[in-house]
């Protein structure tokens, strides 16, 4: 892992070379933890092609010494980090120009770079770091393997025991549980549980709203294992599934299933958006599948690449990436099915393994 980290280090530092830059301040809790592994709260990290300089605070001195070992030099800092940082630059008598993490950079962070760190010229810079975390290694995939099996152990103990007359809340709180059981170091963001016509609300939060027969029952979580995140989402029915149910969840399966097939390296995100909304608006719900295609996942569960109508960039190889169409009527209902997908050199691996064909239960 260490060599692993030296060569995203030694990328960063090429890439800072490039925009004319001496070093960069990373802020960005996840690219901290994606150049070094120290995964606490409390960070700043200075890069410059001589050296990376990491500086927290008393909390994490055993953590970052374990965590980084001797990929940086370590600061405990007993006061603030910022003053630290100061008196580290300070010693930095080559670094003239520095860039700062404008994505992840607070105004007030931003003051202090004008009136303390006078001594640099500060740039922002965009997504530095987040160009790098699109093409996942080996270890980070297998990570991410990881978390999808969590998430899908999950999801089966949690279907084993749902049925008419549980709330949405109960729900929530067996598959959080199960999620915990099957392995889970976190929760990447909160769980949706969706019934009825709460399911035709994409980000619905979870109610006192009883499940009865005939309802959607839409679920959309994820695992966190090794720092790295998945993101599943499945819909299954209470009860007998009608006609217009299962027309709609098939046009949603199908569309999952043409994308997973098509997405690929070197495909633009509007194209591999596009792959599913054609579908869905041909079959005449276009209107009616109003968010993006998907997104990238690794450290953050919302992460570059984007499968997006707007989305002009090329998917990489090595990217891993939700699809996740879905159809929303409001006061009906709703249908989602979400898989993560690996975009390998010979073609695409859905990771998710949990069963796509409508499951009617309770």
């Amino acid at each position: 892992m260490t060599d692993l980290r030296s060569h995203r280090i030694a990328a960063l530092a090429e890439g800072i070379s490039t925009a004319h830059m001496d070093g960069l301040l990373v802020t960005g809790s996840a690219n901290v933890r994606y150049l070094t592994g120290f995964s606490g709260s409390s960070a700043l990290l200075f890069v410059t092609a001589r050296e990376a300089v990491l500086i927290t605070d008393f909390r994490y001195q055993t953590q970052a010494a374990e965590e980084v070992g001797d990929l940086a030099r370590i600061v405990i800092e007993p006061q603030s980090l910022w003053t630290g940082l100061w008196q580290n630059l300070a010693q930095l008598n080559y670094v003239e120009v520095a860039g700062f993490e404008s994505a992840h950079l607070v105004h007030r962070d931003f003051q202090r770079l004008l009136e303390s760190g006078s001594r640099c010229q500060w740039r922002p810079t965009l997504d530095l770091v987040e160009v790098l975390r699109e093409r996942k290694d080996e270890d980070e995939v297998a990570r991410i393997r990881a978390a999808v099996a969590a998430a899908e152990r999950a999801l089966e103990l949690t279907m084993s025991s749902v049925g008419a007359g549980m709330s949405e809340l109960a729900i929530a709180g067996v598959l959080e549980s199960a999620l915990r059981q099957a392995g889970s170091d976190g929760f990447p963001f909160p769980s949706i549980v969706a019934s009825g016509p709460n399911a035709a609300l994409p980000h619905a939060r979870p109610t006192p709203r009883l499940l009865a027969k005939g309802d959607f029952l839409l679920l959309d979580f994820g695992a966190r294992v090794g720092g790295y995140c998945s993101d599943i989402t499945r819909t299954f029915i209470v009860g007998r599934a009608s006609s217009e149910q299962r027309e709609v969840y098939e046009v949603v399966r199908l569309a999952n299933e043409r994308a997973t097939r098509a997405v690929r390296p070197g495909m633009t995100g509007r194209d591999a958006d596009g792959v599913a909304r054609g579908y869905i608006e041909d079959r005449g719900f276009g209107d009616l599948f109003g968010h993006s295609l998907g997104h990238g996942i690794g450290l953050e569960v919302h992460e570059a690449p984007r499968l997006a109508k707007t989305a002009e960039g090329t998917l990489v190889e090595g990217a891993v990436v939700t699809v996740e169409p879905g159809i929303y009527r409001p006061g009906w209902g709703g249908v989602r099915i979400e898989d993560d997908v690996h975009l390998c050199a010979d073609g695409t691996q859905v990771l998710t393994r949990f069963p796509r064909e409508l499951i009617e239960i309770g």
